[in-house]
């Protein structure tokens, strides 16, 4: 069984409860296999980054294997505004934000939505120099542990679709992410756009953030914020401390 996100913003939960954790979210047009399935949830891994999480089964719809498999070869296709608005052919209205895919609408022979969708359009592969300006979209977004938007949106999920609306894969959470890329054994050998990655006592990878010029970084803490970084970590500007021990910088691109 497989399944198509049709609504803007809708979340995967750790278990099959409307009160559970929010794990991470699933943007309009994001594909994915259901492993199983209840009356009224079904357990999901994303196509993206094979995410496992609970859906409500009122927040999608089924789609073929056949069509699962065509948006899986397809070159991704995703909103590029910050907010857009999309009409049926009925003239109802759905606002999806950036970084939803409007994959499927492109592709003739995926009738899967009625949608047209005439916005701006994020596809391809851009420049590593791209990296920060799209980070800055997301700048002042509120902390959301779990999210995907500029509504709400945690370390992981901002470095993941930065990247992503350029055109490069990265995996959904912190430590995962630390497993890819190249490593650099100094701050100064670092560029703006590669990753910078800080853990905690026991070691464990806990947040992410994106290099920028003149030793600053961009991350999601509190809020998508801009801060200095140095061999110790992030140097808060507004509390005038350090609030993330820097673990080891990483070149994706």
């Amino acid at each position: 069984m497989f399944g198509i996100c049709n609504l803007a913003i809708v979340p995967l939960r750790l278990e099959p409860s409307d009160r559970s954790e929010l794990v991470t979210q699933v943007l309009f047009g994001e594909h994915f296999k259901i492993l199983e399935q209840t009356l009224n949830w079904s357990r999901i891994e994303l196509g993206y980054d094979s995410y496992n999480g609970w859906i409500d089964n009122k927040q999608f719809r089924s789609i073929s294997e056949d069509e699962y498999n065509l948006l899986n070869d397809a070159a991704p296709v995703m909103n590029g505004d910050l907010i857009e608005y999309m009409a049926s052919p009925n003239n109802q209205l759905l606002t999806i934000p950036i970084g939803a895919s409007v994959t499927h609408l492109d592709n003739p022979l995926l009738n899967i939505e009625q949608f047209a969708f005439d916005g701006l359009k994020a596809t391809g592969i851009s420049s590593k120099q791209n990296i920060v300006n799209t980070a800055y979209l997301y700048l002042n977004a509120p902390y959301l542990w779990g999210g995907k938007t500029p509504f709400g949106i945690d370390c992981s999920g901002f470095v993941q679709m930065v990247y992503k609306l350029n055109g490069y894969k990265l995996l959904r959470d912190a430590s995962q992410q630390a497993t890819q890329g190249e490593t650099l054994s100094f701050i100064e050998e670092s560029e703006p756009g590669d990753l910078a990655f800080f853990d905690n006592e026991e070691g464990r990878i806990i947040h992410v953030g994106i290099m920028m010029e003149d030793n600053h970084i961009i991350h999601a803490h509190g809020k998508v914020r801009i801060d200095r970084l140095d061999h110790l970590g992030i140097y808060n500007v507004d509390t005038k401390r350090h609030s993330h021990k820097l673990r080891v910088i990483k070149k994706i691109i």
